[in-house]
């Protein structure tokens, strides 16, 4: 009876030991559903040192969006206007929707040859000094800006701030990347886009607030504004000094192994000798080798004609980034959020309103892009996020354009709604709030996240830049355009156009855009060697990812195949062992399990 009793014992431990570990992956998966997929890696990669770095290099993202926010409420302060021509009664109406366009577009003009300096500062001072060059910049742009005595300084400052915030969007995505665990990448690049409506909505409220408690005719009015750029800058240039590590696949691209084993172990607060960080850097370091010897005694000049040569590459750079560009600059979500003091007054508002209705919309936009980062595009995917948030602002976007093609008087001063035209207006404003959901869900997440994650090491930076040159070329055109278009095609036919080019959108999106969600950035590369027509619908089904990270498994199981009890390294296509040091004595425990198993 004893021996039955303890015999029970043990089949109900052995029992429960196999149960914990069938509970364990389902467990974590339920606990982070939204960023961790069910094959679990060791829960000390997510730690405090990874979300700091990934907090600096994303809140660099703020940059570009305050600029944004702070412009587009400057133009609408009075002594802004009074400064710098905009309230001339002597200009035309054409020529003061091109004194306001140059001086919104001013640092998009900048940021395109910021984005082309980032092709080679990025890869040449390390992703950490890049950064931190890139804060003196801005600092020195926002300078002149404070002290601008003409509008000739002004775009000058601007000009310089532009520099700067064009090189932020090759920076922060391309880090954030590279350093996120694969489970939560699109999480930590979305928090850089997102960072983008922070800033926003910052440079929203401290115009508004500027507009209720400093005098119209006092210069200080817009100069407030201006001189948080100084502050901004400042505090992630110190930020990036006290908390931030070099990337580990830049250190091995540059040569220094030991720096980037160092650098991965801080980051993942595992020692270098972990299975998991030796996986890790196996994967990195087998697809530097191979691109280092592709791409020996190459410059700028060969970089640009592999885009334009090597099917794989090309197809990513002009079927994905180049259109995400394209279709998401000309949706109209820019236009928006630049010219948002002037589509609100055409909604009907009128006044401070204006400017109060700003701020809401930066805080409409800053909730839905961490929401989104959060909660949406590593869980439910890239495509899928992309199909929600583009339908979305199609149909808002479509209804603003329906309400200024039967209520034009709204935007005319003194004008009197009827009941049923004032529930138009406030449904054309609503309209506009929910567009920038949409826009955070969709184009504004994809336009940076697939550039930083579908091209391989060796042209990463320089296809990123390449992308963001499109990126500014595009939205410099978009600000430039939309004062004229508006003028041109009745305020309405604007918005029918962007409306039009979110369908196409639709459509690219399903067929030449691949779910790459939760794949390491080492396995893209097999996706995109398909036959062109299969790799937006059939890439992720017909080619897993096999890469070496991808094994490591999370278990409770006490005997396993490495020195952690944690951490089981599974074989399934390929032998491993060469990649792991103590091979041998994984081989032994592997005999010791498969003992336990027949045991069992």
């Amino acid at each position: 009876m004893g021996s039955d009793k303890k015999d029970n014992r043990s089949i109900i431990s052995r029992n429960s030991v196999h149960d914990e570990e069938k509970q364990v992956p389902t467990t974590v998966a339920s606990k982070y559903r939204w960023k961790v997929n069910a094959d679990s890696s060791p829960p000390e990669i997510y730690n405090r040192t990874l979300y700091l770095c990934i907090f600096v290099f994303g809140i660099l993202g703020a940059a570009r969006g305050f600029d944004e926010g702070n412009i587009s409420g400057a133009m609408a302060l009075p002594s802004f206007k009074k400064y710098f021509g905009l309230a001339d009664k002597h200009k035309t109406k054409d020529e003061l929707a091109n004194l306001k366009s140059n001086i919104a577009s001013m640092v998009q003009l900048g940021a395109i040859g910021g984005a082309m300096i980032a092709m080679y500062s990025v890869d040449k001072l390390g992703r950490v000094r890049a950064l931190q060059a890139v804060c003196i910049i801005w600092i020195i742009g926002a300078i002149l800006q404070v002290f601008a005595q003409s509008v000739g300084m002004l775009y000058a400052g601007r000009l310089i701030e532009g520099l700067a915030i064009g090189q932020t969007t090759t920076i922060g995505p391309s880090f954030t990347s590279e350093v996120a665990p694969k489970a939560i990448r699109g999480m930590a690049v979305s928090i850089f886009s997102g960072a983008v409506y922070l800033g926003i909505m910052c440079g929203y409220f401290v115009s508004y607030g500027a507009v209720l408690h400093i005098s119209n005719d006092s210069r200080k009015q817009w100069v407030v504004g201006v001189s948080l750029k100084i502050v901004l800058a400042g505090l992630i240039f110190i930020l990036s000094m006290l908390f931030c590590y070099e990337s580990p696949r830049w250190l091995l691209k540059v040569g220094q192994p030991d720096k980037a084993i160092e650098n991965l172990s801080k980051l993942r607060h595992l020692p270098p000798d972990h299975p998991y960080i030796i996986g890790e850097i196996s994967d990195i370091n087998e697809q530097v080798l191979s691109e280092k010897e592709a791409k020996a005694n190459r410059n700028l000049l060969h970089q640009f004609k592999e885009i334009v040569t090597v099917k794989s590459i090309r197809y990513r750079f002009f079927a994905v980034c180049a259109l995400a560009q394209l279709l998401g600059q000309w949706s109209g979500a820019n236009a928006v959020t630049i010219y948002a003091s002037e589509l609100f007054s055409l909604a009907g508002i009128k006044g401070t309103d204006v400017l109060k209705m700003s701020a809401v919309l930066g805080v409409v936009k800053f909730i839905s892009a961490y929401l989104c980062a959060f909660f949406i595009i590593d869980f439910l995917g890239r495509r899928r996020a992309l199909y929600i948030g583009v339908t979305i602002q199609f149909i808002t976007i479509l209804y603003f354009a329906i309400f200024l093609h039967v209520v034009p008087q709204a935007a005319d001063d003194g004008a009197v709604l009827t009941a049923s035209q004032k529930r138009a207006s406030l449904g054309a404003l609503a309209a506009l709030f929910l567009s920038g959901t949409g826009w955070t869900m969709g184009f504004n997440s994809i336009q940076y996240l697939l550039g930083s994650e579908i091209f391989p090491l060796k042209i990463r930076s320089f296809a990123q830049s390449l992308t963001m040159i499109l990126h500014f070329a595009n939205q410099y055109g978009n600000s430039k355009a939309l004062p004229k278009m508006l003028l041109a095609m009745n305020n309405f036919g604007a918005f029918y156009f962007f409306c039009g080019v979110m369908l196409i959108g639709l459509f690219w999106c399903w067929f030449f855009v691949p779910e790459v969600a939760g794949r390491s950035l080492e396995s893209m590369e097999d996706i995109f060697n398909l036959p062109w027509y299969l790799i937006g619908r059939k890439g992720p089904e017909l080619c897993p990812d096999y890469s070496e990270i991808n094994k490591i498994t999370y278990t409770t199981l006490g005997a396993t195949n490495t020195y952690e009890s944690h951490i089981n390294y599974l074989e399934k296509d390929k032998a491993s062992q060469e990649f792991v040091e103590n091979a041998d004595e994984a081989k032994e425990n592997r005999d010791s399990l498969d003992k336990f198993q027949e045991k069992v």
